[in-house]
């Protein structure tokens, strides 16, 4: 069925614009009337736009940009609850399209409505869009198809973006405060150092007495950001460069995930993160149906540490090969004894999924104990460091003038 760009007005006399799907331009302007919407313009949109504005392959990988994570998390929250009222699949695409705010998921459920209907599966049609629906995501839908319990996968595929998207959130809100204190004191120290030092030198050359090392110091620091400034620009981005080239290599990366895992405050709390996503995402796998190797491997790809990735796929490895799931995760060290023994005591009893559930509910509480702590220590910390900063340079500016005072007593 044809894709249409169209615009029109409200009764209220508001412009309108949108896209819908209608079998011509005359069931497009009967559709819309029943909307109270008067149809003015209308055009047919056709090939890869017609398949949404992010559907064009680049290097053989069809974007989804502009598709947040909250968008998906309606989006699947809406699609559970039609699919609880048992309305077809293909109505019920037709209905989150319509609804959509976003264009790019709007075009996109169109174009994966388009091919279920024609025959397709959902997880095949979604499957185009990866930038949308990771691989976690496919996998449930293919397992909730495939077991006609599509409804309660979506049901766990919401609970777990909550989960994730509430657990990012509540590390993104403690990171506010120290970022906006970085902020002010770069832009505080640049000011001084830019304007204020500067004039207050003009009093020093006009003495001839030897300065301080600690005044010294300081102007050297203010004559770099005057006519420097640029210099410091390039340094800085050639660092950010050389580290996200190196980084990117899979030696790099494996080294400096290792090293995060042992700083001290934060190392702890990343390790915890990582085991959280871990034991959520492979319980909500498992619970849909997704066999534990399967799982295991999609599972590794959302950590986020190369380190604890790799103990997961040698975990895989020794699974093909008769061990059980605890076993290897013990024997890394990397994996809580006590999360190791709940998985183990899991596996035997038969409800694996159950036990990694409960570890990450219990990790996710224990991540945001951590970060109120962590917030808490890092405000007075900030404070100090800006107050001690501020506090050099009153020092090092002060210090001649009270050595010149002293002089004319």
């Amino acid at each position: 069925m044809p894709l249409y760009e169209y615009k029109g007005l409200s009764k209220t006399g508001k412009p309108v614009k949108g896209t819908k799907d209608a079998a011509s331009k005359a069931a497009l302007r009967e559709a819309l009337l029943k909307t109270g919407v008067y149809l003015s313009e209308a055009k047919e949109k056709t090939g890869a736009k017609a398949e949404g504005e992010s559907k064009k392959p680049l290097f053989g990988v069809k974007l989804g940009g502009g598709v947040s994570k909250q968008d998906i998390k309606d989006f699947t929250s809406s699609f559970c609850t039609l699919q609880k009222a048992a309305i077809p699949l293909v109505e019920c695409l037709n209905a989150l399209a319509d609804q959509a705010e976003n264009e790019s998921l709007k075009a996109a459920l169109t174009d994966i409505k388009s091919k279920v209907s024609e025959g397709s599966s959902l997880a095949n049609a979604m499957a185009d869009y990866p930038k949308m629906f990771d691989t976690l995501y496919i996998s449930m839908i293919r397992a909730g198809e495939s077991s006609g319990s599509l409804d309660i996968v979506l049901e766990r595929l919401t609970g777990f973006l909550e989960s994730q998207l509430r657990l990012k959130s509540r590390i993104m809100g403690a990171m506010v405060y120290p970022i906006i204190m970085i902020v002010i004191g770069v832009l505080l120290m640049t000011v001084l150092l830019v304007f204020i030092v500067p004039r207050v030198t003009k009093l020093f050359e006009q003495q001839r007495k030897e300065l301080p090392g600690i005044t010294k110091f300081l102007l050297a620091s203010s004559d770099f950001m005057m006519h420097y400034w640029w210099l410091l620009i390039i340094i800085v981005g050639a660092i950010g460069f050389a580290f996200k080239k190196w980084t990117s290599t899979k030696s790099g990366r494996l080294t400096w995930d290792t090293f995060t895992l042992k700083v001290p405050l934060f190392g702890g709390l990343l390790r915890m993160v990582a085991l959280s996503r871990f034991a959520k995402t492979l319980s909500t796998l498992l619970a849909s149906g997704v066999p534990l190797l399967k799982a295991l491997d999609i599972t590794k790809a959302v950590l986020g540490n190369q380190m604890l990735a790799n103990v997961v796929e040698n975990a895989h490895d020794q699974i093909k090969e008769g061990e059980t799931l605890a076993t290897p995760l013990k024997r890394s060290g990397e994996f809580p004894p006590l999360m190791v023994h709940m998985i183990s005591v899991g596996e035997r009893a038969g409800r694996l999924e159950e036990m990694l559930n409960s570890v990450a509910d219990n990790y996710e509480e224990q991540v945001g104990v951590k970060v109120d702590a962590l917030t808490s220590m890092l405000e007075p910390l900030m404070i100090v460091v800006m107050g001690g900063t501020i506090g050099f340079v009153v020092f090092a500016i002060m210090l001649p003038i009270m050595q010149l005072s002293d002089g004319f007593g």
